[in-house]
């Protein structure tokens, strides 16, 4: 039978009593640290060998670890992560949440924009908006990057460049809600729609399109990469995708399985994943269209319902200042 024992201090007590009545604790005294805690409960349970993940746990603590404890340390990877992969229906409904909360915000910051507006302004706003509708927080640092700017993939926002200032701002946002998160991008056009900047988009929404189609049960997750690849390749911009086509998401923004070139994952029903292939000219800009693709038994659903063709992402030409 495996047992669950929670190793903690004295801040979260009453906090552990009310939300985890059932669970086994360790309360660690005032002053002790964490890894004389540690190795007062693994002497008392007799454990000769205590895994560890190898991925959280950094060289300081593994050395604490290794003087407190006199048992075989052993580091694994990857369990955790494979449990968490598969989603249960309480946690699909979770991403659901989150997802509706960030198409919502989305939606009141488009409303407002205007062409004297920084990126840091629609940023700050784009957060405060989440809050509104309900996000404990964003997801991550939104990207709001106008322009040229857009060509760096996760360009931090400028206090200093305008919405004006180009025809077109690449928005990367999500939404934390109870514990679960959403991960959504899209490019809105403020200006004119170029000639570059609608082979561009068309060509990316293509490819992202087509990977989406891939997304069922049984299918590897590099397939679904290469196949987004292969569009942009032929389009010529192979040289400019420069990341996986998506990625896993849950508790955390990334998690597994990781739909990229070397990846071994095959995709498994309950699976909630990213599609977003970009394509990102240095001096011009970039093209990013991300949606949430949760793998179901016969094939998949997109989560997110954000419009996304070309005539639907046009917001203004020039805003009024």
């Amino acid at each position: 039978m495996t047992r669950i024992l929670v190793i903690s201090d004295g801040r979260y007590t009453t906090q552990l009593r009310q939300e985890c009545p059932d669970l086994e604790v360790h309360i660690r005294p005032i002053g002790q640290p964490m890894a004389e805690g540690i190795a007062e409960v693994i002497g008392r349970l007799g454990i000769g060998r205590l895994a560890f993940e190898a991925m959280a746990v950094s060289v300081a603590e593994f050395e604490t670890l290794r003087q407190k404890l006199t048992v075989e340390l052993v580091g694994v990877q990857g369990r955790v992560e494979a449990l968490r992969m598969i989603k249960d229906p309480a946690e699909i409904a979770a991403i659901r949440a989150a997802i509706a909360c960030a198409e919502t915000a989305f939606a009141m910051l488009c409303a407002g924009l205007k062409a004297d507006d920084s990126e840091k302004d629609v940023a700050d706003a784009l957060e405060m908006d989440l809050r509104r509708c309900g996000a404990t927080a964003a997801s991550f640092a939104p990207i709001v990057a106008v322009g040229p700017h857009s060509a760096l993939p996760h360009a931090r926002p400028s206090a200093v460049t305008r919405l004006g200032s180009a025809d077109f701002v690449l928005i990367d946002w999500g939404a934390d809600g109870a514990g679960y998160k959403s991960d959504l991008t899209r490019v809105l056009v403020t200006g004119k729609v170029s000639a570059q900047l609608e082979r561009v988009y068309r060509c990316v929404l293509a490819a992202q399109e087509r990977g989406i189609a891939m997304v069922r049960p049984g299918v590897r997750a590099r397939d679904v990469d290469a196949e987004v690849r292969s569009i942009l390749e032929d389009a010529g911009f192979g040289h400019f995708f420069s990341h996986g086509t998506g990625h896993g998401l849950g508790l955390e923004i990334h998690e597994a399985p990781m739909l990229r070139r070397e990846s071994e994952a095959v995709l498994q029903p309950g699976m909630v994943v990213t599609i977003e292939p970009g394509v990102y000219l240095p001096d011009w800009g970039g093209v990013r269209i991300e949606d949430d693709v949760l793998v179901t038994p016969d094939g998949h659903e997109v989560l997110s319902h954000v419009p996304k063709v070309l005539d639907a992402v046009v917001v203004g030409s020039r805003q009024e200042q």
